[in-house]
């Protein structure tokens, strides 16, 4: 879409500035797609969440600034780490749950999530990147016949064009949980058990539900927390000493 510049505000504040590429700009549709982005994270801007600061989807070269979370994505924590252990795990499963779950209340439905748009930040996960979300109530500018998503992450009823709604979410959910455990995403049609045997055992059912075929057998964000709130009991830090300096290497202060 373009290109994220790291800038400082007037009050001395870091934030993240992306700037969209010319060759987008010029489409009117993108520029719908564009202001539809900055209208969903306006909406759902929270606790786990990227605020937005300020943006303009009509300027010659459009863009929009939300505030910086310091911290490395998810991706590239399990690129360099490999798989999290139990107790970071389930900061994950509820943080990112949590997250959802505001996103959902605001009427929105993600529909990308995957490791990359997830920030791992001192004040834990943090989701962001609502460049193809969607309201429940809009008409879709997706082309005719063109998955929107990425590859892996995408819920059966994505892959097939059929009509996205909250539980796809719900499936990607299952499927970051099963990466940041130690699997890869599955091409369509492998049998899940592999990945959900690298789960704690207290994780399993939940992630279980979020991953059946069907969307209207899977759980809400709120049942997903419930649930998990019910079995977790945090003790110490939710991140492991290498990845926790990952973390503070990003929090640190910037030239």
């Amino acid at each position: 879409m373009g290109t994220v510049f790291l800038g400082r505000s007037p009050g001395e504040r870091m934030v993240a500035v992306k700037v969209i590429h010319a060759a987008f700009a010029a489409d009117s549709t993108f520029r719908q797609r564009f202001a539809r982005e900055i209208e969903a994270a306006r909406r759902v801007g929270g606790f786990h969440t990227a605020a937005v600061v300020d943006a303009d989807a009509d300027a010659e070269h459009p863009w929009f600034v939300t505030e910086y979370i310091p911290g490395p994505s998810l991706h590239e924590v399990l690129g360099l780490h490999g798989a999290m252990p139990p107790r970071t795990l389930y900061a994950l499963a509820l943080g990112v749950a949590e997250a959802l779950e505001g996103i959902h209340t605001c009427g929105i439905v993600h529909r990308d999530l995957k490791p990359s748009n997830i920030i791992v930040s001192t004040t834990g996960p943090r989701v962001i990147d609502f460049g193809i979300a969607r309201a429940f109530d809009s008409t879709s500018l997706t082309s005719t016949n063109v998955v929107v998503g990425t590859q892996g992450f995408l819920a059966p009823e994505q892959l097939a064009g059929a009509a996205c709604t909250s539980a796809a979410d719900l499936y990607a959910y299952g499927m970051v949980l099963c990466h940041a455990a130690g699997a890869v995403p599955l091409p369509e049609g492998e049998s899940l058990e592999s990945a959900l045997a690298l789960l704690p055992a207290n994780l399993v059912h939940v992630i279980t539900r979020c991953l059946t075929h069907d969307p209207a057998r899977r759980p809400t964000c709120s049942e997903v927390l419930e649930q998990l709130t019910e079995t977790h009991r945090p003790s110490g830090d939710w991140l492991p000493p290498p990845v926790r300096t990952m973390v503070d290497l990003h929090s640190a202060p910037t030239v």
